[in-house]
């Protein structure tokens, strides 16, 4: 991304587009019994509550009403539809993982199947996103979820402990491509949870070969465990290396939202927020999805950014849109063209 003289000055920025992820699979309900809704009724009201707080965009898991994240598809049509019919201006990005938690005590934690996965291309009501993740990754979100913060939770069983801490992401180039074939031939748009710079640098190839045509929505990733770490330094070359037609948001856990998601918002890009990520602030104390929205909001004004509606947000993200060619893409997004064969030098933009 470009950065000129003018860029930090808030005027010169997009309004702020905020996702929560309030549904937080990894926890059960009685690690946060006042946050985590279990009933239909509850998880759409969760929905409600959170786009009214500043929320635009809401990163969706299902629980079954014993608590559990569901894995059932039937359950996402009817959270969807019902989210769709309270805050039908919320965008609506469906986690591609559907649920890693793991169904019992002793099991893996994992997600699923890829036929399974490549159904959400399938939903009804269908969703504005899914999040799509490039490179099979480990993702151990234990090694930094320090004893002390999960001191008390289900988090803290060892047998579950061990269960997260093997944990990958299946995400291979043979998935990857049937997957955004199938959303895009419904609609979807996929949401890309960038892991790093490798998948950064898989994603750009496979846009320059015409594997995927349309807006580049990316979402940094800083929880370590295989992702990048916390460390602003990956976040930074992240930005530098994003292309400038892309949005960026940003993403990590627990005592290092806040952090990163000021250091976003700071520079014009958009922060997630919600317990799938921290259900702590900074002095560990327990923290809402809704608190952290209205946290976040405060924290924008401050730097003098204006927080974007539902429509808005759905015209930051370009959602329905998508591109003819290899060509328009990279012009959209901000990318230099292709190498014509025998062109010498780098390929300018037109």
């Amino acid at each position: 991304m470009q950065f000129f003289d003018d860029s930090l000055h808030p005027e010169n920025m997009e309004k702020v587009v905020i996702t929560v992820a309030p549904y937080g699979p990894e926890w059960m309900p009685d690690d946060f019994r006042d946050d985590i809704p279990v009933t239909m009724d509850e998880q759409i009201q969760k929905a409600v509550d959170c786009y009214d707080a500043g929320a635009t965009v809401l990163h969706l898991h299902v629980r079954e009403l014993d608590g559990t994240g569901s894995k059932r598809l039937s359950k996402f049509n009817e959270l969807i539809a019902g989210v769709r019919e309270a805050v039908p201006d919320m965008i609506i990005q469906v986690g591609g993982s559907i649920s890693f938690a793991p169904e019992g005590e002793g099991e893996a934690a994992k997600w699923l199947s890829d036929d399974t996965r490549h159904m959400l291309a399938e939903l009804t009501p269908k969703p504005d996103q899914v999040t799509v993740a490039i490179n099979t990754t480990q993702m151990n979100i234990m090694e930094l979820l320090y004893p002390e913060y999960l001191a008390g939770t289900s988090l803290d069983n060892p047998g579950i402990h061990a269960a997260y801490s093997e944990m990958t992401v299946p995400a291979g180039p043979a998935w990857v491509a049937e997957h955004l074939k199938r959303l895009c031939a419904n609609g979807i748009q996929p949401h890309f949870q960038l892991t790093g710079m490798h998948a950064l640098e898989t994603l750009e190839r496979m846009v320059r070969k015409g594997l995927y045509k349309g807006p580049l929505n990316l979402t940094w990733i800083g929880i370590g465990g295989g992702f990048d770490g916390p460390n602003p330094f990956n976040f930074f070359n992240f930005i530098h290396r994003a292309p400038d037609g892309c949005t960026l948001t940003a993403e990590s856990l627990l005592k290092n939202v806040l952090p990163f998601n000021t250091m976003a918002l700071a520079m014009g890009l958009h922060p997630r927020v919600g317990i799938e990520d921290t259900i702590i602030d900074q002095h560990g104390k327990r923290f809402s999805s809704v608190q952290q929205i209205e946290q976040t909001v405060r924290v924008a004004h401050e730097l003098g950014r204006e927080i974007a509606s539902g429509k808005e947000a759905r015209a930051i993200y370009r959602i329905g849109v998508q591109y003819d060619s290899i060509e328009q893409t990279l012009l959209a997004n901000g990318m230099a063209p292709n190498r014509q064969a025998g062109q010498k030098g780098v390929p300018q933009r037109g």
